[in-house]
């Protein structure tokens, strides 16, 4: 006969088993952070303190991008912001 912590212990077991068979059937993720990372400063500048603001997203007479500031709530700069209309 089994004593109550016993059965008690026998189902926190049988219910961890089940749940990392459901999280590992579930929950498979591959992400490549360093990828995700890159791509989310693509269109940013950093100003120090991880902080960052957004930079204008035209390109110059030369195909580089610009790389003024955007106006706030804008995508553009001052210069480029002919583009947004």
């Amino acid at each position: 006969m089994q004593t109550r912590s016993q059965t008690r212990n026998q189902l926190r077991n049988q219910m961890n088993n089940f749940k990392e068979g459901v999280r590992s059937a579930l929950f498979t993720v591959d992400i490549n952070f360093d990828e995700a990372s890159e791509a989310w400063r693509s269109n940013k500048k950093s100003t120090g303190n991880g902080c960052y603001k957004y930079i204008c997203l035209a390109k110059t007479k030369m195909g580089k991008p610009c790389c003024r500031l955007s106006l706030v709530g804008e995508d553009y700069c001052k210069l480029h912001s002919k583009y947004s209309k």
